[in-house]
């Protein structure tokens, strides 16, 4: 059968004060009054199960992420007790779900990344399915059709086609991953026309993503074991605190996509955003005659250009006068005013306040 799985861990300081500890990026209402989490879990709608759809969070958010997925079952909802990136959470989820399925394919997608239009990912990941069906040891991950020489994100590089019976869409050999490269080498991908952005989505059967745990993460074997034996008993979430924290931190792309074979790509054409800053909102909304770009319900703006301007409380007035290139973001109790050449240092001015001990604010 078939499964889905959310990742929905990260804090996003990079949109603070918007987002906090407590209220993560991927549950901030900044799109059209929706959640990025909620937009994310819509995509998946008519692929999967309402039942077969996991989503594991940082467990500071189960709360919240239980309130914007309201009708999602509570168990479904899995409390990370640490973090440790992408792998853990990719082999705790792949345990859970080989547990009580030995057959599972899984789906593993972020909560953090805006993909437009929808059908176009939709298609693509039926696609996916499909040949993982086909091809039970393939490793199959979706690559970004590159729309600029992006020195922020990985690459894929995309080798011969392998054809899936199930559908008509490309499915190609991944001959590398290449990690974020300076301006020259990426204008050289964008050339050579076989790159593709790496989007961090992934599915596969559980059965052979933990097989490759064991070959190449083999310390990861016990306290998986040690979790897998425990789910759905009364000891189950002490099991958890206790091994969950031994598994190594790493991200699943050094882990094993970078040294497993039989990887496979999809080719996504689409609009696609990280949203992981606020340059990234500036991609989504759209700017008005001046290039500002405002979420906000009251908002003035006299003589300002290249600027982003968001707040959540529609009832609150933001006023700019003479103003360019900044960035103004606005909460009941923190207002961030910055240059947006500066914007990159948040997380420096967020230890900053962790100094001088105004955590919460954090």
């Amino acid at each position: 059968m078939n499964y889905a799985v959310i990742m929905a861990g990260g804090t996003g300081k990079r949109l603070w004060p918007l987002s906090r500890k407590k209220r993560p990026k991927q549950v901030l209402e900044l799109l059209d009054g929706q959640t990025l989490l909620r937009k994310c879990f819509d995509r998946l709608e008519g692929i999967f199960d309402l039942s077969n759809i996991l989503v594991l969070t940082n467990a500071d958010y189960v709360d919240i992420v239980r309130e914007n997925l309201c009708e999602l079952p509570q168990e479904n909802v899995v409390a990370e007790p640490a973090v440790r990136d992408t792998a853990g959470a990719i082999g705790l989820s792949a345990t859970i779900l080989y547990k009580y399925d030995s057959n599972a394919t899984m789906a593993v997608v972020t909560a953090d990344q805006v993909l437009e239009p929808v059908g176009v990912f939709q298609d693509s990941m039926r696609t996916a399915l499909s040949f993982v069906h086909e091809y039970p040891q393939a490793l199959v991950t979706f690559g970004i059709q590159p729309t600029f020489p992006s020195t922020q994100l990985g690459y894929l590089q995309f080798g011969k086609s392998v054809p899936c019976e199930a559908s008509q869409d490309a499915v190609h050999a991944i001959d590398a991953f290449r990690e974020k490269p300076e301006l020259e080498v990426a204008k050289k991908y964008l050339d050579q026309g076989n790159y593709a952005w790496n989007s961090g989505m992934f599915v596969w059967r559980c059965e052979t993503i933990l097989q490759h745990f064991a070959n190449f993460l083999p310390e990861a074997t016990e306290p998986l074991e040690h979790i897998k034996a425990h789910w759905g008993s009364a000891d189950q979430q002490q099991t958890l605190q206790e091994w969950f924290p031994r598994l190594p931190k790493i991200s699943i792309d050094y882990a094993v996509m970078e040294k497993a074979e039989d990887v496979y790509g999809i080719s996504l054409d689409c609009r696609w955003l990280d949203m992981g800053s606020f340059a990234a909102l500036a991609d989504i909304i759209e700017a008005d005659a001046d290039n500002n770009c405002i979420i906000a319900g009251r908002h003035e703006l006299l003589d300002c250009k290249n600027n982003i301007v968001v707040t959540e409380d529609k009832n609150h007035m933001i006023a700019l006068m003479g103003i360019e290139n900044v960035i103004v973001a606005h909460t009941k109790d923190a207002t961030l005013v910055c240059s947006i050449d500066h914007a990159n240092r948040l997380k420096e001015l967020l230890e900053q306040v962790q100094r001088h001990k105004d955590g919460k604010f954090l």
